[in-house]
């Protein structure tokens, strides 16, 4: 079987691709298989979808990590997606059940080494922290997220028991694959409808696909609005449950696949949904796997 694991990291920077390059460099020079790399201006964030090998895997990251702090002024990114750090999150990601256990060690690891080598605070979250989501974490953003520590209300987890604003934090799990899916709008229809159909899509709204947690965000540089979604739950809730869900409400121009997904998720994806750059053997998990020599 094997024992490959994943890490997602997100980069709170996405209009310098020269610094997504670097920092994709470096985790490549660490020892990780970097799979592909994802930046969005609007978002003002990048990320990088990497694979390697338990006690490999988290050295690579806090590797890229490191560079990142070194690149990113945190306070400079007027980015529309949330964050709290110059690499806000990231998750070690197991393809089989058999692998949790590794994913686990290894996603303490990376908050170790993050914390104690690059100097970050640390926040663990999901099954790591007794189900504490990544939401809880940035509501209120890198502000509120500083205020916490200073009230002892919350604690880091690794590294330094304060928050730089320059820098700021990384949030750390273990998980299994989800799907991060963008909905480019119909033109014309405006923020304030895209955040009210966000809400009752997502999980406890009205409407409410198991799983989903989605944002409506404007794109100033192409002038639409966008529902951005993360479907945690795939097999139950899937792009296809959310195009179906989304389109009840107003039309949809186009998806946006950020990283990789299961193939089983891309083939289930209606012909009716417009993705011209949709290559659901490249982009799905098994397959980028597969042109990088790796068994999943």
């Amino acid at each position: 079987m094997s024992q490959t694991l994943m890490a997602i990291p997100n980069l709170s920077c996405g209009k310098d691709s020269s610094v997504v390059a670097r920092v994709g460099a470096a985790y490549q020079e660490a020892g990780a298989t970097l799979l592909t790399t994802h930046f969005d201006v609007d978002h003002e964030r990048a990320v990088h979808t990497l694979a390697g090998d338990p006690g490999k895997l988290a050295k690579a990251v806090a590797a890229g990590v490191a560079v990142a702090v070194s690149q990113v002024d945190l306070e400079s990114n007027d980015g529309v997606h949330p964050h709290v750090g110059v690499v806000d999150v990231a998750p070690i990601v197991y393809l089989t059940p058999e692998l949790r256990g590794a994913a686990a060690a290894e996603a303490l690891v990376l908050g170790d080494l993050i914390g104690t080598k690059v100097g970050v605070p640390v926040f663990l979250y999901g099954v790591l922290a007794g189900g504490r989501t990544r939401a809880q974490l940035r509501k209120g953003g890198l502000g509120a997220l500083t205020d916490r520590v200073a009230a002892g209300e919350l604690k880091p987890d690794f590294g330094p028991g304060r928050l730089d604003q320059s820098v700021g934090a990384t949030l750390v799990a273990a998980r299994p694959p989800m799907v991060a899916f963008n909905l480019v709008l119909a033109r014309g229809t405006d923020l304030r409808l895209a955040t009210e159909i966000a809400a009752e899509v997502r999980e406890g709204g009205r409407f409410g696909l198991p799983g989903v947690r989605a944002l409506g965000f404007e794109l100033e540089t192409q002038g639409l609005v966008q529902l951005s979604a993360n479907l945690e739950d795939p097999d139950r809730a899937g792009i296809a449950e959310l195009y179906s869900a989304v389109s009840g409400f107003c039309g949809v121009e186009s998806g946006e696949l950020i990283g990789l997904a299961p193939r089983r998720v891309l083939d289930a994806i209606p012909e009716s949904l417009e993705m011209p750059d949709l290559d659901r053997e490249l982009m799905s998990i098994e397959g980028c796997l597969r042109l990088h020599g790796i068994d999943s």
